[in-house]
């Protein structure tokens, strides 16, 4: 396993591909309605990513899919394709998933929306799931192992009833939009696997969360991963920089409190 570990030219490149890509996220909040499709949201998206950012959006093409964005909706765990027939209807619950391209470098993240008034059980899987990544990111910093992030991780989604996906997992990233080192959001390393941090590592920690059971299946698509029991499913994402002293959240949303790294 060769985890790159980043100069300072690098770590600068991040961080403008990081906030890119929160920006997207923070853009498209008021598109994200009733009504509206996600080819739409994947039309404007394409737009201010190559139009406004001069980014280059890298899910278009990447092993041949479709579409600029992800959007995975209601049982769908991650990688939907956005589709102008499709609409969206009060209550569905939606993860956008945005990488940008900047200057040769990667910014991915992804966040929950939820479509009007949400059910009881889709607000609590959206919260604790979000709360599953904020108590991993809390963990990071040199010195921790990949297994502590995700043994975090299961036992907080496992103590809300809920189970964590296993067959997709976060990942090293920079010039490349998959790095080393993988990161599971379980409790299921290999010792080889288990990746001490050091400083100047970037990763995305990325958990996905079922209501149901933790199986998928692939749709013919070959991209699109539902929950296999047709259960809800969330996700959330943060591209992360290992510090000297913690970790730097390169995607942070300006709606995001951080405080509880400053202790």
């Amino acid at each position: 396993m060769n985890i790159p570990i980043k100069t300072a030219e690098e770590i600068d490149k991040m961080r403008v591909a990081g906030r890119l890509a929160a920006e997207v996220l923070e853009m498209l909040d008021e598109h994200v309605r009733a009504g509206a499709t996600t080819g739409e949201l994947n039309s404007i998206a394409h737009h201010h990513i190559t139009e406004i950012q001069g980014c280059i959006p890298a899910p278009l093409d990447y092993h041949g899919f479709p579409k600029s964005i992800c959007t995975s909706i209601n049982h769908v765990v991650c990688h939907g394709i956005p589709d102008d027939n499709k609409k969206l209807k009060k209550g569905d619950i939606l993860n956008i998933d945005i990488t940008v391209i900047k200057d040769g470098y990667h910014g991915d993240t992804s966040k929950m929306y939820i479509v009007g008034e949400p059910t009881i059980q889709a607000e609590r899987l959206c919260r604790v799931t979000q709360e599953c990544l904020y108590k991993s990111i809390e963990l990071v910093r040199p010195g921790v192992r990949l297994s502590e992030l995700g043994r975090v991780i299961q036992k907080h989604a496992e103590s809300a009833g809920y189970s964590v996906v296993r067959d997709f997992c976060g990942h090293g990233i920079g010039a490349g939009f998959h790095e080393d080192p993988q990161v599971l959001h379980y409790d299921g390393y290999e010792a080889r696997a288990d990746a001490e941090l050091l400083e100047g590592m970037c990763l995305t920690i990325e958990p996905m969360v079922n209501v149901g059971g933790y199986k998928v299946k692939v749709l013919k698509d070959d991209w699109t991963a539902v929950t296999k029991d047709k259960s809800l499913s969330a996700q959330w994402e943060h591209t992360l920089l290992v510090t000297a002293t913690g970790v730097e959240v390169l995607t942070r949303r300006d709606e995001e409190d951080f405080s509880f790294l400053e202790g």
